[in-house]
This record gives C-alpha cells, sequence and structure tokens, in this order.
C-alpha cells in the first residue's frame, strides 16, 4: 500500500492537535513535544505537524510504501522521467528510521518518497558514517541540491525534516 504524506509546521502545537484531532476525529497516532502524526486509514495519508520549520505552512509532501519493492518502484519511475534523485538511504528523521530519497518538483515543492523501517524515540540520530555533503545540511535533505540525472535539478528549499 502507499500512503500520501503531508508536512506542515504549525507554530501552536496544541492548539493544531486540537484542530486536526477534531477535523480527523481521531486522536494523532504519535505525539512529541515537537511533533504529532496522524495515520489516517480513509483516506490513507500520514499527517505530520511541527514546530521546527522557520515559518508555518507545507514543508513537504511525500508517498509513503510499506516495503523496499514499491520504494525501488517508485524510485525506477523517477529515473525513467529523467527525475534528479536525492538519495539518502536510511537515516533517522522524524522519530523514525526510513530509506528515502527526494525529488523536487518544478514548482520548488519537495517530494520525499520513503519507507518507514522502526521508531525511534528521539527526532533524529547522527549517522554513524559522515553523509555526503548534499545529505548533511539536514536530516531530510535540507537545503541540499538533489544529485543525479537532471542537470538543472532545483535545490529543495526545506529546512527541516518530515
Amino acid at each position: 500500500m502507499k500512503r500520501f504524506h503531508v508536512h506542515v509546521h504549525v507554530e501552536d502545537l496544541d492548539k493544531n492537535i486540537a484542530f486536526y484531532s477534531a477535523m480527523f476525529n481521531q486522536q494523532p497516532a504519535r505525539t512529541e513535544g515537537d511533533y504529532a502524526k496522524w495515520m489516517l486509514q480513509d483516506p490513507p495519508v500520514n499527517f505530520a505537524i511541527s514546530t521546527r520549520g522557520s515559518g508555518a505552512g507545507v514543508d513537504h509532501l511525500g508517498i509513503q510504501v510499506d516495503n523496499e519493492q514499491d520504494l525501488q518502484a517508485l524510485k525506477d519511475n523517477a529515473a525513467k522521467a529523467d527525475l534528479s534523485v536525492q538519495d539518502e538511504g536510511k537515516v533517522s528523521c522524524c522519530y523514525a528510521r526510513s530509506d528515502k530519497y527526494w525529488v523536487t518538483d518544478p514548482q520548488g515543492i519537495a517530494w520525499e518518497q520513503f519507507h518507514t523501517l522502526t521508531d525511534i524515540p528521539v527526532f533524529s540520530e547522527k549517522p554513524e558514517v559522515a553523509p555526503e555533503p548534499a545529505a548533511a545540511k539536514s536530516c531530510c535533505g535540507g537545503s541540499a541540491t538533489a544529485t543525479a540525472s537532471a542537470s538543472t535539478a532545483p535545490t529543495r528549499k526545506a529546512t527541516s525534516c518530515c
């Protein structure tokens, strides 16, 4: 199964948890001091909010998949379309360890494609091996320029993690 992912930066976490809990008619699946996430089934959406951004609004969009094969299929589609891919591999971010990569649409909106491997108790962990410079700016790609096939790849504008 694939699940649409939306991450919104908010100024007041508690006020927004109350709003979205009422709107979705359910409490978040995960709540931290700076983050909340709803794993909605109908429609299937991973909707996350956090106070970690530089301003309120949509940080990034994405597609979450259930397995490595589906992630590879999405990545293969991106390669066939000659999209520039910023591959982060296995990273720890947003209270989860995931295998992920990013593409950026023509408007500069970052799209995260990812497979969650496990939950972790912290927002992010430092990698055991030093990341490549493009991935080093934040746990979700930061303002790094996407690497790869298209020579005119836009840069990822988001300044925080999923």
